[in-house]
């Protein structure tokens, strides 16, 4: 297993959000969180990458503990989170943000780690020199996620790649998403369309109230017709 949580409880104070939560993921899998707002989809991924602070139970990354850790030192262990709002540096350029994320990299191994990026993502080498901020909403995207494999992950996580993008561009980060998994990286993804987030996933769960409730493959939860009528808006065939 690349993850393994087991009975993670986290949240923000007094608050508790997550309540036992238990997920696995083998090296090399798409898995997918599904649920609705509120369920704990974000918490969990805040969890994972230390930015939220976990109460009770065990993050073992690869046979490693993380719980507790430092949000920088979950990084160097190979954990790379892409938050929902990008947090890019709008006003430096592109290839600043690319070089920002391969600080916890030796430099020698830069130049790689661009070429990889700028082979997955073409229009970033065009761009280079562009500010961040200047970008649409679907390149910024790309940036992040770029970013975010400038520090050579083992599992990426990701949350909402494709809100607030056209449908053509949201296409295009999820097939670049798979591209990634195909290289080897293990990818854990929140994602607002449930349905092609299961697409292209090898396995899924369903969070319900901090806790998982269900899961499967990505094709037996895109057919499961409690999953088709609360997160897919498709009615329950009623001659079933």
């Amino acid at each position: 297993m690349m993850l393994e949580i087991d009975n993670l409880h986290a949240g923000y104070r007094r608050l508790e959000i997550l309540h036992g939560l238990n997920l696995k993921i083998a090296k090399s899998e798409i898995v997918s969180l599904i649920g609705a707002n509120g369920a704990g989809k974000t918490t969990t991924l805040r969890a994972l990458s230390g930015l939220v602070s976990a109460t009770d139970g065990r993050i073992m990354l690869d046979g490693t503990d993380i719980r507790g850790v430092r949000a920088d030192r979950i990084v160097k262990a190979g954990l790379v989170h892409v938050a929902q709002d990008r947090a890019l540096f709008g006003s430096l350029p592109v290839s600043e943000n690319l070089e920002m994320g391969a600080y916890t990299q030796k430099r020698s191994s830069m130049s790689d780690s661009l070429e990889q990026v700028f082979d997955l993502f073409p229009i970033l080498a065009e761009r280079r020199k562009q500010r961040a901020d200047t970008m649409s909403g679907g390149q910024q995207q790309m940036l992040a996620i770029g970013r975010a494999l400038m520090a050579r992950p083992r599992l990426l996580t990701l949350d909402e790649p494709s809100v607030g993008l056209s449908p053509k561009l949201a296409a295009e980060v999820l097939e670049a998403i798979v591209r990634i998994r195909d290289n080897g990286v293990t990818v854990l993804i929140v994602e607002q369309n449930a349905a092609q987030a299961l697409a292209i996933s090898d396995r899924a769960y369903v969070i319900e109230s901090g806790s998982i409730v269900l899961s499967g493959t990505g094709s037996e939860l895109g057919s499961d017709d409690r999953v088709k009528a609360a997160y897919l808006g498709i009615e329950a065939d009623p001659g079933l």
